[in-house]
């Protein structure tokens, strides 16, 4: 078994398509297409029954983490996805994360039947797992175009589109169908970046007006769809 651990710098911008058609203009020249060009990608997030995890990152604390399965495309139950644990400190980001098939991955999620495979990457997941008390909380897919620097290889961004979330049907095989987060010409771009942002690309960004913004695609999914209807069902959303 197989695992991966990163630590980046990631920011995030709110673009327009015709905000998108620009920046690449200016920009392509300087990146190389990931190597599978267009492709979509789904998420199911983890949390507690009462969301204790997003709550506290839309809390922007010091400190934060997340638990997801990964997949691309639509997986079967053989296919491989991934297992995350995505943590935030001090605006570094630090994911760890392991393949295992679909079908591994929801006998350990859903039923507690945990993989033979041992390695620190799933003990640590294992941890937060069952600290959290996590359960399938949502469904969230996109399609993304991804770019790597020249370069600079390390440099990737990525632009996320026809973002779509759900808190039923909570699984990766059953598609990409929920409810939009963006407008229809609207885009997410995420830079990530080991350290400092290319001059280049700090330029582009100014000489269009692009700026950071805090956007968290599961934040938005729970903050428009949930948290209202926690209350009104008499939920606890307070810690």
């Amino acid at each position: 078994m197989t695992q991966e651990v990163f630590k980046r710098y990631e920011k995030k911008y709110r673009l327009s398509l015709e905000q998108y058609q620009e920046l690449i203009s200016r920009i392509i020249t300087r990146l190389q297409p990931d190597q599978y060009g267009k492709y979509s990608i789904c998420n199911i997030y983890f949390d507690s029954r009462d969301y204790r995890m997003i709550r506290t990152s839309l809390e922007k604390p010091v400190y934060k983490e997340k638990i997801r399965l990964r997949g691309y495309g639509q997986p079967g139950q053989k296919d491989q996805v991934f297992l995350e644990l995505k943590k935030k400190f001090d605006g570094v980001v630090y994911k760890r994360r392991i393949p295992m098939s679909l079908s591994e991955a929801r006998k350990y999620l859903y039923y507690g039947i945990r993989p033979r495979q041992h390695s620190q990457v799933l003990d640590e997941i294992d941890y937060a797992v069952d600290f959290y008390q996590a359960r399938p909380a949502v469904y969230l897919s996109y399609d993304r175009i991804a770019f790597s620097g020249k370069e600079d290889p390390e440099l990737r961004v990525t632009f996320d589109m026809n973002i779509r979330a759900r808190d039923y049907s909570l699984e990766l095989d059953k598609g990409a169908f929920g409810v939009p987060l963006l407008g229809k010409r609207e885009l997410l771009m995420e830079v990530k970046i080991p350290g400092a942002m290319p001059l280049w690309m700090s330029q582009a960004l100014a000489e269009l007006a692009i700026y950071p913004v805090s956007y968290s695609k599961y934040g938005t999914f729970y903050q428009e769809y949930i948290a209202d209807r926690m209350i009104e069902q008499g939920g606890k959303i307070c810690a």
